[in-house]
């Protein structure tokens, strides 16, 4: 007998200045922007409808701030918002707060992806993306257990929610950058025979 699963909603966070301007923001703490939150407080309609039992948060305040404005963990709901530092966004290290048209000044052709970051500072030593691809597996690890019970919330960043995505399929942590994923959206990942799947994707509030 097939048992019905719940799915894992992920949200990207709202707008940041950052964002808006294209600079990657891995570990620098950037607060949402008006629309941002404004964003951030459009989800809410959406998620009130699914039966989220459990929801979980990069540590960004960009992030937790989207979640809260969402609703997530708010008075009255039966589970609280936990922050989980395995969501926090690809350490960019010497790339932190670069665009990519400023990177490939000096690295003409540059593709994240590919071509991954340099070391910066200690607070922005860099990722591989292998890395990051690790930090998503454990995540999953963590949340799968619960889908029997209903739909587990992630809130996070564009790149770490690529690459989640990327490892809930099969594929390899660098396969995330096959899912373009804007700021302020909502996506699903379930599955279909048993097999995992992209239920939606990259849907602003109002499709959602």
């Amino acid at each position: 007998m097939m048992f019905a699963m719940g799915e894992l909603i992920l949200l990207r966070h709202g707008e940041t200045e950052w964002s808006l301007t294209g600079r990657h923001t891995g570990r620098t703490d950037i607060p949402l922007t008006a629309r941002g939150e404004q964003a951030a407080a459009s989800l809410g309609p959406a998620l009130a409808k699914r039966d989220i039992i459990a929801a979980f948060s990069s540590p960004a305040s960009r992030a937790v701030r989207t979640a809260q404005l969402a609703g997530l963990g708010a008075p009255g709901a039966s589970y609280q918002l936990q922050v989980d530092p395995d969501l926090q966004e690809w350490d960019y290290g010497g790339y932190e707060g670069r665009t990519t048209a400023e990177i490939q000044q000096d690295r003409p052709g540059w593709y994240l992806w590919r071509d991954g970051v340099i070391p910066g500072d200690t607070e922005h030593p860099g990722e591989t993306v292998q890395q990051v691809g690790k930090r998503e597996d454990a995540v999953l690890a963590r949340v799968r257990p619960l889908l029997p019970l209903g739909d587990v919330a992630l809130v996070a960043h564009g790149h770490s929610l690529r690459i989640l995505t990327a490892r809930w399929l099969g594929l390899d942590a660098d396969g995330g950058r096959l899912f373009a994923l804007a700021t302020g959206t909502i996506s699903t990942l379930g599955t279909e025979h048993g097999f995992p799947v992209i239920t939606s994707w990259n849907l602003p509030p109002t499709a959602s």
